[in-house]
């Protein structure tokens, strides 16, 4: 029994220490959260000491679990149409992945050059990112936006005959 007291003591010792820690940090926030000036109140909140890091190991990932168990309501399904082109090149399992989508340019269109914004009728803005230019005299052409192979998208356009490389902007 002798051999166990100098253990207890140590985290009885341990204990105190950070009760008394915990103490100043509340009192040193409350100190900070009265500050008027913003620029006063980032740098007292800055000056605060960090808590110690957690341990790394079994015993930390059993301390973690409850606070991992609390469940976060899944998003709802965005549109697929209002994602096409800015999801990342790795699709996620949720949602489905369109291959192409069907739109329209309005108005009267001239071509595009190097880094020309096209606007469709669905309110999305592609770049041009392939350099290529051409000039066309075009009213109100259909467009389809389609996946090509590592993440690139392509625009075809009615009455052109070839592909512009394309990205999302907006």
């Amino acid at each position: 029994m002798s051999r166990w007291r100098p253990l207890a003591f140590a985290l009885t010792a341990l204990a105190a220490v950070s009760a008394a820690h915990a103490q100043p940090a509340v009192a040193d926030l409350q100190v900070c959260r009265q500050l008027a000036d913003a620029t006063k109140r980032l740098a007292c909140y800055d000056a605060l000491p960090l808590p110690a890091t957690p341990p790394i190991g079994p015993v930390a990932a059993q301390a973690a679990a409850p606070i991992a168990a609390v469940a976060v309501p899944p998003a709802a399904p965005a549109d697929p149409v209002a994602k096409f082109g800015q999801e990342s090149v790795k699709p996620t399992a949720a949602a489905p992945e369109l291959k192409q989508i069907d739109s329209r340019i309005v108005g009267k269109f001239q071509g595009w050059g190097p880094n020309t914004r096209i606007e469709l009728e669905n309110g999305q803005v592609w770049r041009v990112v392939d350099g290529s230019s051409a000039y066309y005299d075009l009213q109100d052409p259909k467009v389809i936006v389609h996946r090509g192979m590592l993440g690139a998208f392509y625009l075809e356009i009615e009455g052109v005959g070839f592909q512009v490389k394309v990205a999302r902007v907006r």
